[in-house]
Protein backbone atom coordinates (compact mmCIF):
# COMPACT_ATOMS: atom_id res chain seq x y z
CA UNK A 1 0.00 0.00 0.00
CA UNK A 2 0.65 3.14 -0.77
CA UNK A 3 2.42 5.97 1.64
CA UNK A 4 0.06 8.91 2.63
CA UNK A 5 3.03 11.11 0.66
CA UNK A 6 3.18 8.70 -2.67
CA UNK A 7 -0.44 9.20 -3.09
CA UNK A 8 -0.47 12.85 -2.55
CA UNK A 9 2.49 12.71 -5.20
CA UNK A 10 -0.11 10.14 -7.74
CA UNK A 11 -3.14 12.55 -7.29
CA UNK A 12 -0.76 15.99 -8.13
CA UNK A 13 0.82 14.11 -11.56
CA UNK A 14 -2.59 12.75 -12.84
CA UNK A 15 -4.18 16.87 -12.21
CA UNK A 16 -0.81 18.46 -13.70
CA UNK A 17 -1.23 15.94 -16.82
CA UNK A 18 -4.87 16.37 -16.85
CA UNK A 19 -4.10 20.39 -17.11
CA UNK A 20 -1.36 19.86 -19.50
CA UNK A 21 -3.74 17.38 -21.92
CA UNK A 22 -6.19 20.10 -21.77
CA UNK A 23 -3.74 23.03 -22.14
CA UNK A 24 -2.75 20.73 -25.85
CA UNK A 25 -5.97 20.11 -26.94
CA UNK A 26 -7.07 24.13 -26.31
CA UNK A 27 -3.48 25.61 -27.84
CA UNK A 28 -3.93 22.77 -30.88
CA UNK A 29 -7.57 24.01 -31.36
CA UNK A 30 -6.49 27.97 -31.61
CA UNK A 31 -3.27 26.65 -34.20
CA UNK A 32 -6.10 24.87 -36.39
CA UNK A 33 -8.46 28.21 -36.37
CA UNK A 34 -5.59 30.35 -37.09
CA UNK A 35 -4.01 28.32 -39.97
CA UNK A 36 -8.06 28.54 -41.28
CA UNK A 37 -8.18 32.01 -40.61
CA UNK A 38 -4.66 32.63 -42.73
CA UNK A 39 -5.33 30.09 -45.40
CA UNK A 40 -8.97 31.18 -45.93
CA UNK A 41 -8.65 33.51 -49.30
CA UNK A 42 -10.84 35.91 -50.43
CA UNK A 43 -14.05 33.41 -52.17
CA UNK A 44 -16.17 35.16 -55.13
CA UNK A 45 -18.96 34.54 -52.14
CA UNK A 46 -18.12 37.60 -50.44
CA UNK A 47 -20.70 37.68 -47.32
CA UNK A 48 -20.33 33.69 -47.30
CA UNK A 49 -16.38 34.62 -46.49
CA UNK A 50 -17.19 37.17 -44.25
CA UNK A 51 -19.09 35.06 -42.15
CA UNK A 52 -16.80 32.45 -41.83
CA UNK A 53 -14.31 34.36 -40.87
CA UNK A 54 -16.34 36.00 -38.38
CA UNK A 55 -17.28 32.22 -37.34
CA UNK A 56 -13.91 31.36 -37.10
CA UNK A 57 -12.73 35.12 -34.68
CA UNK A 58 -15.54 33.77 -32.07
CA UNK A 59 -14.17 30.24 -31.55
CA UNK A 60 -10.80 31.91 -31.65
CA UNK A 61 -11.87 34.07 -29.00
CA UNK A 62 -13.77 30.91 -26.93
CA UNK A 63 -10.72 29.35 -27.28
CA UNK A 64 -8.75 32.14 -25.93
CA UNK A 65 -10.75 32.21 -22.90
CA UNK A 66 -10.38 28.48 -22.11
CA UNK A 67 -6.64 28.84 -22.31
CA UNK A 68 -6.89 31.76 -19.69
CA UNK A 69 -9.47 29.78 -17.70
CA UNK A 70 -6.70 26.65 -17.63
CA UNK A 71 -3.88 28.90 -16.96
CA UNK A 72 -5.77 29.76 -13.47
CA UNK A 73 -6.25 26.41 -13.38
CA UNK A 74 -2.44 25.57 -13.60
CA UNK A 75 -1.55 28.52 -11.07
CA UNK A 76 -4.01 26.85 -8.30
CA UNK A 77 -2.23 23.70 -8.84
CA UNK A 78 1.09 24.84 -8.72
CA UNK A 79 0.40 26.51 -4.70
CA UNK A 80 -0.08 23.23 -4.25
CA UNK A 81 2.80 22.13 -1.49
CA UNK A 82 2.67 18.11 -1.83
CA UNK A 83 4.65 17.46 1.38
CA UNK A 84 2.32 20.06 3.06
CA UNK A 85 -0.23 18.00 5.69
CA UNK A 86 -2.49 19.74 7.88
CA UNK A 87 -5.31 18.47 10.46
CA UNK A 88 -7.48 20.79 8.73
CA UNK A 89 -8.46 20.67 4.94
CA UNK A 90 -6.95 22.90 2.87
CA UNK A 91 -5.80 23.03 -0.71
CA UNK A 92 -3.52 19.69 -1.84
CA UNK A 93 -5.24 18.07 1.36
CA UNK A 94 -6.36 14.34 0.49
CA UNK A 95 -9.50 13.74 2.31
CA UNK A 96 -11.10 10.16 3.15
CA UNK A 97 -14.62 9.85 3.83
CA UNK A 98 -16.79 7.24 4.83
CA UNK A 99 -18.72 7.96 1.10
CA UNK A 100 -15.58 8.69 -1.25
CA UNK A 101 -12.55 10.24 -1.09
CA UNK A 102 -10.96 13.23 -2.41
CA UNK A 103 -8.30 15.84 -3.29
CA UNK A 104 -8.86 19.11 -2.45
CA UNK A 105 -6.74 20.75 -5.59
CA UNK A 106 -9.09 21.45 -9.10
CA UNK A 107 -11.61 19.82 -10.70
CA UNK A 108 -10.17 16.88 -12.60
CA UNK A 109 -12.77 14.23 -12.07
CA UNK A 110 -12.23 10.92 -10.90
CA UNK A 111 -8.80 9.73 -10.28
CA UNK A 112 -7.54 6.32 -8.80
CA UNK A 113 -4.17 5.63 -7.02
CA UNK A 114 -3.87 1.77 -6.45
CA UNK A 115 -7.67 0.33 -5.68
CA UNK A 116 -8.87 3.72 -4.25
CA UNK A 117 -11.22 6.00 -5.77
CA UNK A 118 -10.57 9.87 -5.67
CA UNK A 119 -12.54 12.72 -6.99
CA UNK A 120 -10.26 15.74 -7.52
CA UNK A 121 -12.22 18.69 -6.87
CA UNK A 122 -11.59 22.82 -6.46
CA UNK A 123 -11.77 24.40 -3.06
CA UNK A 124 -14.45 26.85 -4.66
CA UNK A 125 -16.88 23.89 -5.72
CA UNK A 126 -19.71 23.43 -3.39
CA UNK A 127 -18.67 20.31 -1.55
CA UNK A 128 -15.23 21.74 -1.47
CA UNK A 129 -16.47 24.67 -0.09
CA UNK A 130 -18.09 22.14 2.19
CA UNK A 131 -15.10 20.48 3.31
CA UNK A 132 -12.85 23.43 3.81
CA UNK A 133 -11.53 23.98 6.97
CA UNK A 134 -12.99 20.76 8.37
CA UNK A 135 -11.26 18.12 10.14
CA UNK A 136 -11.36 14.23 11.33
CA UNK A 137 -14.60 13.89 12.89
CA UNK A 138 -16.76 16.38 11.36
CA UNK A 139 -19.52 15.81 9.53
CA UNK A 140 -20.71 17.39 6.28
CA UNK A 141 -24.07 16.87 4.50
CA UNK A 142 -23.94 17.38 0.79
CA UNK A 143 -26.81 16.32 -1.86
CA UNK A 144 -28.76 14.98 1.17
CA UNK A 145 -26.15 12.59 2.35
CA UNK A 146 -24.15 13.26 5.51
CA UNK A 147 -20.26 12.56 5.03
CA UNK A 148 -17.79 11.78 7.75
CA UNK A 149 -14.35 12.69 7.53
CA UNK A 150 -12.28 9.67 8.63
CA UNK A 151 -8.67 10.75 7.70
CA UNK A 152 -6.92 14.05 6.20
CA UNK A 153 -3.64 13.97 4.71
Amino acid sequence: MASSLEIKKELYVQCFDFVENRFNTIQNTINEIQESLTSETKSSAGDKHETGRAMLQLEREKAGSQLAEIQKTKESLSKIQISNTSEFIGLGSVVYTNKSNYFIAISAGELKVDNDVFYAISPHTPIGQLLMGKTVGNAVVFREQQFKIEKIF
